[in-house]
């Protein structure tokens, strides 16, 4: 068996206020600014972390040509920084460079450090986790990059993976990068429909997975879903099937038993040459509209500033053991469990389970039985592990940590005290990360700083290298002066963003640039300090952020909708003391329809997690007898949210409604409804 068994608020109390250690950690001295990053010995007298910042956006080119040069392994240097123009879309960085992404996550590193463990699978079953180096690394990649070759998988082709994190699955991202194909990793928990269109639309031919999942103790039939989605998906010519379990599952004649054929592989696989502004990969995301967008990250931009934010906002150093909690399915475990660390020559975690299986101390026995430095995890885990108590923290020996992170959304001010004084013992910063799958990489976070800088609870903070970020009024003007809040837009580009939508590259264009044309609109709202810091507010688009995953509202009503006994539906986020966001549905009826509301609603969820997945089932459904609108037809969304919020005194004006009466029918029943 291939995969080897082994044995926000804006009033933030000025009490919470950390200062940060100069001996424990980022320290950004102005007297070794070139020790801190080499880089900087060329910049011309640059000190700080506020000069190199301010040098990085004032003399964008030389910042980054400067870091190119020095972090990345080079077939053929590049030629052109950048070739970029927001207002038309148009991002282009090092052009006429070439290189090989797996070369440079693989093989530099297998030639200094072949020993070194790149992975450590921490699998389900706790206390069985088991270690890859560099080398084995690279020779399981060089297998299925053959393997790939030899079934026809050309360069520029795409590769969907469907698969839990293990070994195998990073193996196949590397060697789609190394043969030149395009990867796209579809999160192992989408439905067969949600596998179905994002095959479809990728255009792939070729599918890799695993005969079941497991996850929390439960089996997930990973390669079911598959054969539905394939169904619908013609442009698929073969299926690779990897052994998660012992549990032998249906073949077909396109299905190819991977680990059997890797056997015959050699382990080289020659690496393809690469043009910096090649397509690295895809990743699907939600929009404010039902269909997702596949988001197109290309080569050499890309990995630079995973693996540049990767060693700066987590301080890490050679001999760290990096932990992302996230899964590859997400832009997180692309960027900072896979191509960041392995960049960098890292040791990174690969997470299968849940932050409370066996028990709610199962992050806490895994910092201190693989020695994580760097953990980093979602509010949305914190704020669950809170409610456990302390006792199982407390319980790990956690003094291997020195920096501890937080990612997928803003973290609420309670989290963040329990994170820093309890998991961390105070003694670790809280890098409270602000970024999306469109931005690459991390774009605004509190480190690095200057080694007294002060550590705000629930702020993002300080813009990163290179990140300028603006914000904008309603007019479409830039905001100056601090204290002030707006949509959040970046002022220049930086190299990890994204190039495109796939295939479409008048919806990237009209979601991201022309809303405030010559900036990058990120959707998200924000609020500047008096200070000067950043703190995200939340969605401007129609967009909720479930457990750190987006999900467009527009995706859950056309679910909703397929219901032969609904009539239209509108979907709201709403604030959760878990989540951070929960699903309300507000669903009104076709007439005649006679069937109990407990038996439709549990309709409707099963409607929602065959067509998306399971997490982005309604926490809530009302059924009303008609939603408040405008009188040309459009929901009035913005009532909807305040009648959950129960801010009844902010409905505003509501005359401009086609009927009033609406809003009081739909109030009068929400109360009902959480009275029961």
């Amino acid at each position: 068996m291939w995969l080897r068994c082994g044995c926000p608020s804006r009033s933030v109390s000025t009490s919470l206020r950390v200062l940060a250690s100069p001996l424990r950690v980022l320290g950004l001295r102005r007297c070794n600014t070139a020790a801190f990053m080499p880089e900087s010995a060329g910049f011309g007298g640059v000190s700080g972390r506020s000069g190199l910042q301010e040098f990085s956006v004032s003399s964008s080119e030389s910042f980054w040509a400067a870091v190119a040069r020095h972090r990345l392994s080079w077939i053929r240097p590049f030629t052109a920084v950048q070739d970029c123009d927001l207002s038309r879309g148009r991002i282009r960085w090092f052009e006429g460079g070439k290189l090989n992404v797996s070369v440079n996550c693989l093989d530099r590193h297998v030639h200094t450090c072949p020993d070194r463990v790149a992975l450590i699978w921490e699998r389900d079953e706790k206390g069985t986790e088991v270690r890859y180096t560099y080398r084995e690394l690279l020779e399981m990649t060089c297998r299925v990059g053959n393997l790939l070759r030899r079934h026809g998988v050309k360069k520029g082709d795409c590769v969907t993976i469907y698969m839990p994190a293990c070994p195998l699955a990073v193996a196949s991202m590397l060697a789609c990068a190394r043969i030149g194909a395009t990867h796209n990793v579809v999160f192992a928990g989408f439905s067969a429909e949600a596998l179905a269109d994002r095959i479809r639309d990728a255009q792939s031919s070729t599918v890799i997975t695993v005969n079941q999942g497991v996850r929390g103790g439960k089996i997930l039939e990973l390669k079911k879903t598959v054969d539905i989605a394939v169904q619908s998906c013609p442009t698929v010519q073969q299926v690779f099937v990897a052994m998660r379990t012992d549990n032998p599952v249906a073949m077909t004649a396109r299905d190819i038993a991977i680990e059997e054929e890797m056997l015959k592989e050699d382990v080289v696989c020659e690496p393809a040459t690469m043009n910096s502004e090649d397509t690295l990969f895809l990743l699907y995301t939600s929009g404010s509209t039902g269909k997702p967008k596949g988001l197109v990250h290309t080569q050499a931009g890309y990995l630079l500033y995973a693996a540049f934010t990767h060693r700066y906002v987590f301080n890490y150093h050679d001999g760290d053991v990096f932990g992302c909690m996230a899964d590859i399915g997400w832009i997180t475990g692309h960027s900072y469990a896979v191509y960041g660390p392995l960049a960098n020559g890292g040791t990174t975690v690969l997470f299968e389970s849940t932050p409370i299986y066996p028990d709610p101390g199962r992050y806490w026995d895994m910092v201190e039985r693989l020695q994580i430095n760097q953990f980093y995890g979602a509010p949305t885990a914190i704020r669950l592990l809170l409610r456990f108590g302390n006792e199982w923290v407390n319980k790990y020996d956690r003094s291997s940590l020195k920096t501890l992170g937080s990612v997928g959304e803003p973290i609420n001010t309670e989290a963040w005290e329990w994170y820093y004084r309890v998991v961390g013992e105070e003694r670790c910063p809280v890098v409270d990360t602000w970024w999306q799958t469109e931005t690459g990489g991390i774009c605004i976070a509190p480190k690095p700083s200057d080694p007294d800088a002060e550590i705000v609870p629930g702020m993002a903070m300080r813009p990163f290298f290179g990140i300028k970020p603006v914000l904008m009024d309603t007019e479409g003007k830039v905001i100056s002066g601090n204290d002030t809040s707006g949509a959040l837009c970046l002022a220049q580009p930086w190299p990890g963003m994204a190039r495109t939508i796939h295939n479409d590259h008048q919806r990237f264009i009209e979601t991201y640039c022309q809303p405030y044309p010559g900036y990058f609109f990120t959707g998200d709202g924000a609020y500047r300090s008096v200070e000067g810091y950043y703190q995200i507010t939340g969605r401007l688009d129609d967009v909720i952020n479930v457990s750190g995953h987006r999900i467009g509202t527009a995706e859950i009503e056309d679910a909703v909708n397929q219901c032969p006994a609904v009539a239209e539906s509108a979907v709201i986020g709403y604030s959760h003391d878990i989540k951070g966001q929960g699903v309300f549905a507000f669903v009104v009826l076709k007439k005649n329809v006679d069937v109990e509301e407990a038996d439709l609603s549990r309709q409707l969820n099963d409607i929602v997690s065959e067509k998306i997945a399971k997490h982005a089932c309604p926490d809530f459904i009302q059924f009303v007898q008609r939603l408040p609108k405008t009188r040309s037809g459009k929901i009035m969304r913005r009532v909807l949210r305040k009648v959950v919020e129960l801010d009844l005194d902010s409905l505003g004006d509501l005359s401009t409604l086609d009927d009033p009466a609406a809003v009081q029918e739909i109030i009068q029943g929400h109360r009902e409804l959480l009275s029961k």
